[in-house]
């Protein structure tokens, strides 16, 4: 069972900024390059699916990018290149990731025993198959993109060139991936990692002052974690913990064409609000589909769909969880609450926003996922 202290460790994430010891033009943090980064490998591993024949697992992959998530955040203060340098050496690198697991584990157990020896045996195995290749190659790209931004605030600064050799030599270890290759040589492709990455920019609430800010892409990597963790409570169904993590992940994607609405706007006027989805449907349709394979088309529409209604399949099978999916993206958005009214953010639109989610979910029980002990928790 998910509880406080692991959401909001979570949330640390939107604090830790990135690339801080250079110019940058925009905030980067380590939340919304999780984010990116896991979009990434959702591309490279739907390249990869077809190919792969040595374990090809979307569990892994998503299992695998959570885990990273949470040993980045307890790692918070040490950076890229020491923890690479670290990384070289196996004994250090095990005893670093041994206090990782001791430093986690509090928060954490509560999602089970299963879960936690996941983790533990993730940080202490060397294993490079196909699924951490793909999150590894993610974690480059998601790199390099930032990268490029930094470069271009600063072209003559000190160590780019350096950093940007270092990039391109570690760009060799991955040139035997297909899906890789696949990336770097279709524009469309990389224009959809390119256009994800701009809600990277898009700060949710932005006519509101909060702390921390969070992204749209950041809201969306939190529903995603979320979302999967709900899914292993309630079912063993594999497909169905897939599609509700990236359901998360990409539920807000049409934002990035529509920015953050907020509901009262949306409530306005009468028929706005269908006005927006139609809006949003034709975009989708005009500038995103066009960028992803036709055979990946369904899979985004039921992504990004905004109604969150569950799915069935014509076998009576539960593709998708609707109503969990729409508890979990409020759970998200209560938190970001929360964060801001304890640090000091004087607002009552936030009080009141706080006050009718905890309303709302006061004795609200969704697919045995007991909301209401979630929120007493906060109470």
């Amino acid at each position: 069972m998910i509880r406080k202290p692991f959401l909001l460790k979570i949330y640390e994430a939107a604090s830790m900024q990135r690339w801080n010891d250079q110019i940058r033009t925009v905030d980067l943090t380590e939340l919304d390059k999780q984010a990116h980064k896991m979009i990434i490998a959702y591309v490279l591993g739907k390249c990869e699916e077809p190919l792969a024949t040595d374990g090809f697992s979307w569990i892994e992959i998503i299992e695998g990018g959570i885990f990273e998530f949470l040993q980045r955040i307890v790692l918070t203060g040490l950076k890229p290149p020491l923890f690479h340098r670290i990384k070289e050496d196996r004994v250090q690198y095990q005893r670093l990731n041994e206090w990782v697991y001791t430093n986690i584990y509090p928060l954490i157990s509560p999602l089970g025993e299963n879960f936690c020896q996941k983790f533990k045996t993730y940080l202490s195995s060397p294993s490079r198959n196909v699924n951490r290749r793909i999150i590894s190659a993610a974690h480059f790209y998601a790199t390099k993109w930032e990268f490029n931004i930094i470069k271009r605030a600063n072209p003559d600064g000190y160590l780019i060139d350096e950093i940007e050799q270092d990039l391109n030599s570690k760009q060799k270890r991955y040139s035997d991936l297909a899906s890789m290759q696949k990336l770097l040589n279709d524009k469309s492709l990389m224009d959809f990692i390119n256009i994800s990455g701009q809600l990277r920019f898009q700060i949710r609430w932005g006519h509101l002052h909060r702390e921390p800010k969070t992204s749209v892409i950041g809201h969306m990597l939190v529903v995603a974690i979320l979302a999967y963790l709900f899914s292993l409570e309630i079912t063993n169904d594999a497909k169905r913990c897939i599609n509700n993590y990236m359901t998360g992940l990409f539920h807000d994607l049409p934002e990035v064409l529509t920015r953050d609405i907020i509901n009262p706007v949306k409530k306005s006027v009468e028929g706005l609000n269908d006005l927006i989805k139609e809006y949003e449907r034709d975009e989708m349709e005009r500038k995103i589909y066009k960028l992803l394979p036709a055979t990946w088309h369904e899979d985004i529409k039921m992504f990004t769909e905004e109604e969150f209604l569950n799915l069935i399949s014509p076998a009576g099978k539960i593709l998708r969880d609707g109503e969990l999916l729409k508890a979990t993206d409020e759970l998200a958005a209560f938190i970001e609450i929360y964060l801001a009214l304890k640090n000091g953010i004087q607002s009552e639109t936030l009080k009141n926003s706080k006050y009718n989610l905890m309303e709302k979910y006061r004795t609200t029980i969704i697919s045995n996922i007991s909301f209401n002990q979630l929120y007493a928790d906060f109470d």
